[in-house]
């Protein structure tokens, strides 16, 4: 059957409703992981498995009914990550006190308008990018593949399932029962210096660390490993007052090893991490200017060619009318001005603000989506394009409004928040109407989905933040409970956004991560004159010194893990073909891990609230030694997961 000619149902009730419900559920599920470990990842192929295995259930279901249900819920995910990168900033800096009462509503707006936002921004790039684009868009086309797979057989789901199952019962074991610890770190004083290591012991980020593949695993591995073994030691060395708690200098208790460790990366050298993303989200910017220029130009040329004249396009290449897409974008202006006026409270301030971030938006939009086609929406660099935006919007509110205004810094982060919601949409949903093109669904229909998922999520992501902020806390905030959400990029562009206006950032830190980073975008220069299939993406190596060093350790292993697949299937050339075809059975074990430990996060953080009020905590045990058990039964998944990949 050929799926251009004839139309088969895709907006049908049943996929409304589901695509809705899992939009909601995985962004929950992705907010935890984000705010958790400070790396989000595409639920496309999740979303897409668990419609087909539902969907099934109906005799009369088809492809694009699966494909509609997939786009919603990846949108849901994706607008999770723009979220939790940006708003949790305004707790960490105590402008707002949580997520209730009329925040609730500010979240919905910010989110929802800046989700929004992202979708338009698509519209016009499609063709470009997509149609007559040379990009790949790995996981729309991996999504593609697992869709048309499941006209065969929704195979995949019981992988997901078994393997969701595990990254709960991992989750339960170590966070209810304490039968070991979520991570393990040892640190000595060596003289005046110090030595550390430590690594967490999470299925979900081994599987990140699979699915983002061993470059990029090694190049977050390298940075940490810079940061906690030269950076941080090279410090200590010669800054002894650091090992006594803020405000006790010379006087109380000295800090643990591993506290120290900690205060050194939380207060300094962590913003090498903050250079080197500077530097990255703006080379992003430089390197592709004559593509996304060019992509845009192509794209409303062609749109031009056909406005009045939709009825003869073919249906697989039905957008939503180009006309009210400019009018809707254009008009974007007057929400963004009554936004910015309300946390501004300044005319002269609020109207050339939001101009030049309703251009800035479609800019950076356009840059997400580019580099979607280039690397997936995993390894979507969002947080150096955000990181971006809020150093320059801070800049541009200092200029208007002044080193003493107390609302510049919040301010800044609500613009971020914006921008950040549309570039992460903007990012996924390429992907998505990638699949979707594959396949052969209409696109404008695709575009009212993600738009239905954009919302359906932006309803509940303040409750699901406040519900984790009650449970977990922020780390480093007096909110912080025994194991709290790191927040990795929302205290990052606190403290961005604080630094330009009350000048207390590092600033020699953040010039020696941007030389670093200059050195790495040369270096990567060189390795693609040549033709080398390693490369070194700058804003890898500076997340790599952004996040605790602990983080990089599991994602390094599932690196290897996928590398050893790799280098199986080239020894084994006769088998090459299916042990290439079977490494979606390891994408889905891997997302089937990283669903399951998420969604425990979220469910685990209801007990945890009522059990707080009643002076209980978890984990309710802590084992001696169970750092042992926790390691040994993380290898053991490790290999549970190399094998399923290589069957």
């Amino acid at each position: 059957m050929n799926l251009e000619e004839k139309s088969l149902p895709e907006i049908t009730l049943k996929a409304f409703v589901l695509g809705v419900v899992l939009s909601i559920v995985l962004a929950a599920a992705n907010a935890y992981l984000g705010l958790r470990v400070g790396m989000t990842v595409s639920a496309s192929i999740p979303a897409a498995v668990v419609s087909m295995g539902i969907l099934r259930l109906w005799r009369k279901s088809n492809i694009l009914e699966n494909n509609i249900v997939q786009t919603a819920a990846s949108a849901g995910e994706s607008l999770a990550a723009g979220v939790i990168f940006t708003l949790p900033a305004l707790v960490i800096m105590d402008y707002w006190p949580d997520f209730s009462g009329p925040r609730l509503v500010w979240v919905m707006i910010i989110a929802g308008f800046g989700g929004l936002l992202g979708v338009l921004f698509t519209i016009p790039l499609r063709r470009a990018l997509i149609v007559e684009g040379k990009l790949k868009f790995p996981e729309g086309i991996a999504t593609a593949e697992v869709l048309e797979a499941g006209e065969q057989g929704g195979k995949g789901v019981w992988t997901i399932a078994k393997a969701a199952v595990v990254g709960g019962l991992f989750r339960i074991c170590s966070g209810v029962f304490g039968l070991w610890p979520g991570h393990f770190e040892i640190a000595a004083r060596l003289r005046s210096t110090i030595a550390y290591f430590g690594s967490d012991l999470s299925p979900a980020l081994l599987s990140v660390g699979y699915i983002v593949g061993l470059n990029i695993a090694v190049l977050i591995f390298l940075g940490g490993l810079a940061n906690w073994l030269i950076a941080i030691p090279i410090f200590a060395g010669t800054h002894a007052w650091s090992i006594y708690p803020a405000g006790h200098a010379n006087a109380g208790e000295a800090m643990t090893a591993v506290d120290w460790a900690h205060t050194i990366w939380s207060q300094q050298t962590r913003y090498i991490g903050v250079g080197g993303m500077l530097v990255g989200g703006l080379w992003t910017i430089v390197n592709l200017r004559k593509s996304i220029f060019s992509g845009i130009s192509s794209g409303l040329k062609a749109y031009s060619n056909v406005i009045g004249e939709r009825e003869q396009i073919p249906r697989t290449e039905k957008d939503m009318p180009m006309k009210w897409i400019l009018i809707l974008i254009a008009a974007s202006v007057v929400p963004l001005f009554l936004l910015y006026q309300k946390f501004v409270g300044q005319v002269q301030v609020a109207l050339p603000m939001a101009v030049t971030m309703l251009i800035t938006g479609f800019l950076f939009s356009a840059v997400a989506g580019y580099m979607a086609g280039l690397v997936g929406s995993s390894n979507n660099p969002i947080s150096g394009v955000t990181i971006a935006t809020v150093l320059v919007s801070a800049l541009l509110l200092l200029v208007l409004m002044g080193s003493s205004a107390e609302d510049g810094p919040p301010a800044a982060i609500i613009i971020g928040g914006v921008v950040c919601c549309a570039a992460a949409i903007a990012g996924d949903n390429m992907q998505d109407l990638k699949a979707g093109y594959i396949v052969k669904a209409t696109p404008w229909k695709q575009q009212i989905m993600q738009m239905v998922g954009t919302l359906s999520a932006a309803l509940v992501m303040a409750p699901i933040m406040m519900l984790l902020l009650n449970a977990y806390g922020f780390a480093g905030h007096s909110s912080a409970k025994d194991e709290p959400l790191i927040a990795a990029q929302a205290s990052l562009m606190s403290s961005v956004a604080n630094g330009v206006f009350g000048g207390g950032l590092p600033w020699t830190y953040v010039w020696i991560g941007m030389a670093l980073a200059v050195g790495i975008v040369l270096l990567d220069l060189y390795l693609q004159k040549i033709k080398s299939s390693f490369r070194t993406p700058v804003l890898a190596v500076a997340i790599g010194f952004y996040l605790p060093f602990e983080l990089s350790v599991p994602i390094f292993a599932g690196g290897l893990i996928h590398q050893a697949l790799k280098s199986y299937g080239k020894r084994r050339s006769d088998k090459a073909e299916e042990i290439e075809g079977s490494s979606r059975s390891g994408l889905l074990f891997a997302s089937g891990l990283i669903t399951g430990e998420a969604l425990m996060g979220i469910l685990l953080a209801v007990p945890i609230v009522i059990l707080a009020k009643k002076n209980i905590s978890l984990p309710l045990w802590k084992m001696t030694g169970g750092s042992l058990l926790g390691i040994a039964l993380l290898i053991a998944v490790a290999c549970w997961l190399y094998k399923t990949a290589k069957e």
